[in-house]
């Protein structure tokens, strides 16, 4: 069961997520908060595999939470939970530390495998905003900017890359090749210095914009 800070101002959505989250049996909703300012205190507190975070908040949103919690040092992964699916958001909010971002109205599996694969240690982006950020990365819009690769990689290590690609976490990753969980967290730090990025996201970003991966 993972366990889930809920951070949104409107009380019917964090009703009704916490609701179907408990259907699923899978997740649970332990502390809520109604905007960023007291998400310090409750991840101390609660210790969550995952905070659930709305951007458009009063008070504190949910861009100036990022910031906050990434200048304390915390390191628990934040899946971005919202309405709006503006590239700078999405952008903004990756460069200040979340692992995923989805629109409300994804459906109840694809909330809970996206928490799941954060857990895990994964990121998780909808489709279509992983197809935005392609195209701002195009558009040079932004500077969001990608790195020339340092060398080459392996078939092995681009068979990782794909998975990486589709979410799956160093657990999943590992299973699905018959390694263990160490060979492969130290195949994705390979990874990550060979493509001369500091995360998975930017990892899969630059090899689809590259064309390594599909």
């Amino acid at each position: 069961m993972h366990k889930v800070l809920l951070v949104d101002d409107q009380k019917l959505i964090r009703d009704g997520i916490t609701s179907l989250l408990g259907l699923s049996g899978k997740v649970q909703v332990i502390g809520e908060c109604v905007d960023g300012s007291g998400v310090l205190n409750a991840c101390s507190e609660l210790q969550p595999d995952v905070i659930l975070l709305d951007l458009s908040m009063p008070v504190m949103n949910g861009v100036q939470t990022l910031a906050s919690l990434k200048q304390a040092g915390v390191v628990t992964p934040v899946l971005i939970l919202t309405t709006f699916d503006e590239h700078e958001l999405v952008l903004n909010s990756i460069q200040l530390g979340a692992r995923g971002f989805l629109l409300k109205d994804v459906s109840l599996d694809t909330l809970v495998q996206a928490i799941t694969i954060l857990a895990a240690g994964g990121s998780y982006f909808a489709p279509n905003i992983t197809e935005r950020l392609l195209s701002s990365v195009r558009s040079n819009s932004t500077d969001f900017t990608m790195p020339a690769p340092q060398e080459p990689l392996s078939d092995k290590e681009l068979q990782i890359l794909q998975l990486m690609a589709a979410g799956y976490s160093n657990k999943e990753i590992a299973a699905a090749l018959y390694k263990s969980e160490g060979t492969v967290k130290n195949q994705c730090s390979a990874i990550l210095a060979k493509l001369g990025v500091r995360d998975r996201t930017r990892a899969v970003l630059l090899a689809l914009e590259l064309g390594l991966i599909s």
